[in-house]
């Protein structure tokens, strides 16, 4: 019997627990699972014979370095800060790791130690990123096998509420960590490249540039860049393309309205309010506004939105940042902090809410002196606020990926991600068999 250790089994672990636990007997694997909240272990597990909650600190090596000793593969779903950690810990064990985030330099300069290790050291492996990557990889080897040259890549993904529980002003519900979304943008400057000119978008103007998109049967989204799209030129093979963009997804109304708290300073997480601990949202608000004397928060706040953003007021308003809730503050809370608690408050999943994850890649490319585009999407609708569309999306890639490590269907070593198609096409077709299906469609430009 092989085992699996799972470090953290957080919101986005549940879908990914459940499919190990489905295959466990047939495919003779113990699973051994250890978070914070050992009593959330015990519902996902349910009694299961094949599964164990454990008691650790998952982020000390001390106590973590023992167990990856007596496992078969490990899937690290801590912070992504101590990915490296754990990783330096599997090397040292010569065990497997996946981790569903971002290769950071640090865990790149482990390449040769995982290989000389003999071990895979899988990354990326979610869904942005995971998902988008691999999808992605089978248009562009798809378009390049067939001799084709591709122009332009625009990809986009974002988590949001189920169209059927969109029922407030700004059209979203947090389905990811809150802190994230109210820091997004923060890492630094965007960068892309348009029709061969290098653009760069500072995060002052990021939600105010926005690319529009529409998709059938689910409306208009618009789509805010990310960071770094230059850098998917080496890891797609796409140096020389005249177009790049990688982006997030959001409603038309979300982005216009959290540009305002941009613009206010009401983002910043880099200093303590001083009156914190007694701070009410209508006193939160009124910090980052003008001095007016003898005007109301109300038309202070309406001065500051201008005419011809006045339709946005609805919005902040249903926000509740007039209020005057006394126990709203706390000691040494970061505007940025105060906003997240001020958004989540009114835009949380309830128990009968479903969220949606959107994915929409856009591909043109020349076929024969013809100009082509293809365009590929794919919308996931959550089962419940247990097993999310963002649990889903984020989980089944990696739970799949374990199957085929454990059964040595995937032979590259080193740190890595899934663009190989050896990897990512037999994944993809699991993920439509569990229902992550995306929908493509060619045309002439």
């Amino acid at each position: 019997m092989k085992t699996i250790l799972i470090l953290g089994a957080g919101l986005s672990a549940s879908s990914m627990i459940r499919y190990l636990l489905q295959h466990c007997e047939k495919e003779h694997w113990k699973l051994r699972i250890v978070d914070r909240d050992k009593d959330r272990v015990l519902d996902l597990i349910d009694h299961h014979k094949n599964a164990e909650a454990l008691d650790f600190d998952a982020t000390s090596s001390n106590s973590r370095l023992p167990e990856i000793k007596g496992a078969d593969l490990v899937i690290s779903m801590l912070p992504a800060r101590f990915h490296v950690e754990v990783a330096e810990d599997c090397i040292s064990a010569r065990k497997n790791l996946i981790t569903p985030s971002y290769i950071s330099p640090e865990m790149k300069a482990l390449d040769q130690r995982a290989k000389d290790a003999g071990i895979t050291i899988m990354n990326e492996i979610g869904v942005d990123p995971g998902i988008d990557h691999m999808s992605a990889m089978k248009i562009i080897d798809k378009i390049k096998d067939n001799g084709d040259t591709l122009h332009s890549f625009k990809s986009f993904c974002g988590g949001l509420v189920a169209e059927e529980h969109d029922d407030n002003p700004w059209r979203y519900k947090f389905t990811w960590n809150p802190r994230n979304v109210v820091l997004a943008g923060k890492g630094g400057t965007a960068m892309f490249l348009d029709n061969h000119k290098y653009k760069y978008i500072p995060y002052n103007r990021l939600f105010d540039r926005l690319d529009r998109i529409s998709i059938p049967g689910h409306g208009k989204f618009v789509g805010y860049p990310n960071r770094d799209s230059l850098s998917y030129q080496e890891t797609y093979g796409l140096k020389g393309i005249a177009t790049l963009y990688r982006g997030t997804l959001r409603r038309p109304n979300f982005c216009k309205g959290f540009n305002v708290f941009i613009e206010l300073g009401m983002t910043d997480d880099s200093f303590a309010m001083a009156n914190a601990s007694q701070i009410s949202p209508r006193d939160f608000l009124n910090a980052f506004l003008p001095y007016i004397p003898n005007l109301s928060v109300e038309d202070k706040f309406k001065y500051f939105l201008r005419e011809d953003r006045m339709y946005l007021y609805d919005q902040f308003e249903w926000l509740g940042v007039f209020d005057d809730d006394s126990d709203f503050g706390f000691e040494g809370a970061t505007p940025a902090q105060l906003l997240e608690k001020l958004m989540v408050r009114k835009m949380s999943l309830s128990e009968k809410d479903k969220d949606m994850l959107v994915m929409y890649h856009e591909f043109e490319f020349e076929q024969s002196g013809k100009n082509k585009k293809i365009v590929s999407s794919m919308i996931s609708i959550g089962e419940d606020p247990t097993y999310t569309a963002m649990s889903n999306t984020v989980g089944l890639p990696i739970a799949i990926s374990a199957r085929m490590i454990l059964n040595d269907q995937i032979k590259v070593k080193g740190v890595t991600l899934p663009i190989q198609k050896e990897i990512y096409e037999p994944i993809l077709i699991s993920l439509e068999e569990n229902g992550i299906i995306f929908n493509e469609h060619e045309s002439e430009l």
